[in-house]
């Protein structure tokens, strides 16, 4: 059976293939497209408190959703180049920051690793 990620994958892909955009879709081009994404992530939240980053009106969070959702569609392009299987990719990485963060050396604590 088709896992949820796999079947959003293929919807990703179907959606850029249908409109020949793959020819546009080379890593470095790709990594840019995640950046600016990001950026106009950030710019939701510039000049807010915390605390007022917390409690967004629906306009706002919709705005949010909207970039999660270009961002996450970007990065699923990179992976498909480079066939990287995200889920794998994530569990990987944080079974190296756990070895890197143990929880009694780094809980409640912002301290980068090397300085632990």
């Amino acid at each position: 059976m088709e896992s949820k990620y796999e079947k959003l994958m293929k919807m990703i892909i179907a959606f850029r293939d249908e409109r020949d955009w793959a020819q546009y879709h080379d890593p470095r081009n790709l990594a840019t497209a995640i950046g600016i994404e990001a950026a106009e992530l950030q710019e939701i939240f510039l000049w807010q408190t915390a605390e007022a980053s917390r409690k967004l009106n629906s306009e706002k969070l919709d705005q949010v959703k909207d970039e999660v959702a270009d961002i996450f569609i970007f990065l699923s392009y990179l992976c498909d180049a480079f066939n990287i299987d995200l889920y794998e990719a994530v569990e990987k990485k944080l079974s190296k920051n756990e070895l890197k963060y143990p929880v009694e050396k780094s809980k409640g604590l912002s301290t980068k690793y090397t300085d632990l």
